[in-house]
């Protein structure tokens, strides 16, 4: 599936999108057909940027929402991955493949769909800021668990996008493959997220320590942490990854709390393997060492 946006050259998709917009069914994206698609989404409270994805084409009842139309591939490990591409110039394509020596661990602190979470990311003006892989969840408000377990694919094998920000390491920053877990993150002792919505308390993970001085964080679910495992270990086969080093030994050795922390080492490249993006950065709280997640790393 695509995003349809002025200028597309998806013509039959905009015919339909034009129709219930009310334009003339031409099939052209120009300026007439995205004002009038900005007007519609401000109509549906929908954010009114003429750019129609995942969520646009829900409210307009046109997106399968059993994403059978959406490109796909199943690993080795029985792992469904959908092809969600950004727009070119979003993601680096270099003449060659990206060798990647290090897997890194996200979570967006955001909404729990991970269509939408690419599209932002096509959207926004911070350049080519983007992890391969994203992974839909739970919906922290109404529970709502059509994105849950969905795994997505940003941009193509072989590609590469910014996520790790500054790091000691330029190589690494180049080299790495990375999973985004949708979820809000940090909780506060009454279940509110950091932009004050409140999650619904089977979702919350009370921890035994504090973790980045928080104690509640918003939970990853069974089916996001059974997805993880299998693309752990299929990123393992594709890109050669040692994944049993970095976090997992650190588990091990130190700790969920110390290992899920920053490594000075790690901040400077010098681990390779598996990591989370709190070992190379003080200033995040993603992922964090819910006790599920980590019993799933340990059994791998």
């Amino acid at each position: 599936m695509s995003v349809i946006k002025l200028g597309s050259s998806d013509r039959a998709t905009v015919k339909i999108i034009q129709k219930v917009v009310g334009v003339k069914p031409d099939g052209i994206f120009g300026p007439k057909t995205m004002n009038a698609i900005v007007h519609w989404q401000r109509q549906n409270n929908l954010t009114a940027d003429g750019i129609v994805g995942p969520q646009t084409m829900e409210a307009m009842g046109i997106l399968d929402t059993d994403l059978k139309n959406v490109s796909q591939y199943t690993t080795d490990e029985g792992l469904i991955i959908q092809k969600h591409f950004l727009p070119k110039g979003e993601y680096v394509k270099e003449s060659y493949k990206i060798q990647n020596d290090y897997v890194f661990l996200h979570h967006t602190a955001g909404n729990s769909n991970p269509f939408a979470t690419i599209d932002s990311w096509g959207r926004d003006d911070r350049g080519r800021v983007a992890t391969e892989f994203v992974l839909g969840g739970q919906d922290h408000k109404t529970g709502d668990d059509r994105y849950d377990g969905v795994m997505v694919q940003a941009f193509p094998e072989g590609c590469q996008g910014f996520h790790l920000g500054k790091t000691g390491s330029s190589y690494m920053n180049k080299h790495s493959v990375g999973l985004e877990i949708c979820a809000m993150g940090y909780l506060t002792e009454d279940y509110k997220t950091y932009v004050g919505s409140q999650a619904i308390e089977s979702q919350v993970s009370k921890l035994e320590e504090p973790f980045r001085k928080r104690i509640y964080y918003h939970r990853y679910s069974n089916k996001q942490i059974e997805a993880t495992k299998k693309w752990l270990l299929y990123i393992a086969n594709r890109d050669n990854i040692d994944i049993d080093q970095g976090l997992i030994p650190w588990i091990k050795k130190f700790g969920p709390t110390k290992a899920f922390g920053f490594h000075q080492d790690a901040f400077e490249g010098k681990v390779k393997g598996l990591l989370s993006h709190c070992n190379v950065r003080k200033d995040k709280t993603d992922v964090f060492p819910q006790p599920e997640l980590v019993d799933m790393l340990l059994s791998i």
